[in-house]
């Protein structure tokens, strides 16, 4: 395959429009093509090349999305039959994501929050390890520095948590909040996913690890208050179905574009191997197949994903069941980026609630 095109001057923004370009002087390429979630309609994704005569360049106009930032990758289709997925060679920004780095455009108005470029307060962390579904479920314990196993703290349970402290700062925002007090002192108990999506697809198996192996291991290392569960994605949906199983595991929920799939809105899924398993607990759900004992829910959404409908529908259901419940939707997308931003003020207000 030959050497990649070499950057243009890079993507812009105007008032209504976004141009992309891809620089081809040697005339590799055969094809360019736009990778996005934002929602674009396929048949707009194809570049246009300047033509024989022109100065060897690819490029797209397309109208700026309803959303505040836009994480993509490039398709280059080459003339000797292959294909390279990248990022953009003329944006020099870019974000890393659970499946790699992404090229971002950021549109008039974004800011990322103002906690990351606050003092954070020093933390400090414990390794637990137990026994999950013939396999070893690691859990890091974060606390604020000098901070006494015996100090009764409210707990966050994080699945997903070493990504969420790797890409979206998540013990950085503690740190911060805890240093400039708004936040209230807690430990965060930060999961590893382990085979994640048989594990968080409303697996019945590891809500039962979850409830009897993981909060027994910490409440017997730590003095645990209040108990906060917080995941994304399916890491949501599986938060959601263990305090549904064990109500009184959980005191609190927050939930980032949760996965709870319904067939009227979520046929698009139904190959995932365990899409039966996540319907049949979500239609229980919303049938009223919920614990008497409500918990405060915060649930946040990408305004635009795949799966704000869903997110909807299941906070009308909680509400109509006396939950105190609230969806926000942001806008952006399936990332944590997104996740990341709305931890101010939706997470924060939950768990100084939480801790009162």
């Amino acid at each position: 395959m030959p050497a990649s095109p070499l950057a243009a001057a890079g993507p812009w923004v105007g008032d209504a429009t976004m141009t992309f370009q891809v620089a081809d002087p040697d005339r590799v390429l055969a094809g360019v093509r736009l990778l996005q979630d934002v929602r674009i309609p396929a048949e707009l994704l194809d570049f246009r090349s300047s033509g024989p005569g022109g100065p060897g360049r690819w490029e797209r106009v397309l109208d700026r999305p309803p959303v505040s930032r836009m994480e993509y990758l490039l398709e280059l289709r080459y003339l000797d039959g292959g294909t390279k997925v990248t990022v953009d060679p003329a944006n020099p920004r870019q974000v890393a994501g659970a499946f790699g780095p992404k090229s971002v455009l950021e549109f008039p108005g974004y800011a990322p929050p103002g906690w990351l470029s606050a003092p954070a307060g020093r933390g400090s962390s414990t390794i637990l390890e137990v026994p999950a579904l013939d396999d070893v479920l690691s859990i890091r314990v974060w606390v604020p520095a000098g901070t006494s196993d015996s100090e009764r703290l409210p707990l966050l349970l994080v699945h997903d948590g070493p990504e969420y402290d790797a890409l979206a700062s998540l013990t950085r925002y503690l740190g911060t909040g805890i240093r400039g007090r708004w936040l209230p002192r807690l430990r965060a108990a930060l999961l590893s996913p382990g085979p994640r999506n048989n594990w968080y697809s409303a697996n019945a198996r590891y809500a039962r690890v979850l409830r009897h192996t993981v909060l027994p291991a910490l409440t017997s290392r730590f003095a645990v208050g209040p108990r906060i569960g917080m995941g994304t994605s399916l890491g949501a949906l599986a938060m959601l179905h263990a305090y549904c199983r064990y109500p009184d595991a959980l005191d609190a929920l927050f939930l980032q574009s949760g996965s709870f799939f319904v067939p009227s809105l979520d046929s698009q899924e139904r190959r995932f191997p365990y899409y039966r398993r996540i319907i049949g607990f979500t239609a229980d759900v919303l049938g009223g197949g919920l614990p008497a004992r409500p918990v405060p829910t915060v649930l946040t959404c990408g305004a635009i994903e795949e799966n704000a409908p869903n997110n909807r529908l299941l906070t009308a259901t909680l509400r109509a069941h006396d939950y105190q419940a609230t969806l926000h939707e942001v806008a952006d997308m399936h990332n944590y980026t997104a996740w990341r931003d709305a931890f101010d003020p939706f997470l924060t207000g939950l768990l100084q609630q939480a801790a009162r």
